[in-house]
């Protein structure tokens, strides 16, 4: 799956907040993400995130 910084990421399971979708805000061995709702911030090693991540959802800044 393909996905860079900043893209809006829908993961398989849902945060304790109620939401699935969460902000790129890091890329390397590991990857940072930051959730929509309540801004709480996880990272996770790049062979987890790929385990659970469900879909990408584009760029915010390239839409408009």
């Amino acid at each position: 799956m393909e996905y860079s910084l900043n893209d809006i990421v829908i993961m398989k399971k849902v945060h304790p907040c109620g939401n699935n979708r969460f902000k790129i805000i890091r890329l390397g061995a590991d990857i940072k993400i930051k959730c929509t709702k309540c801004e709480h911030v996880v990272m996770l090693p790049r062979i987890d995130f790929n385990k659970k991540i469900k879909k990408v959802m584009r760029n915010e800044e390239e839409k408009n």
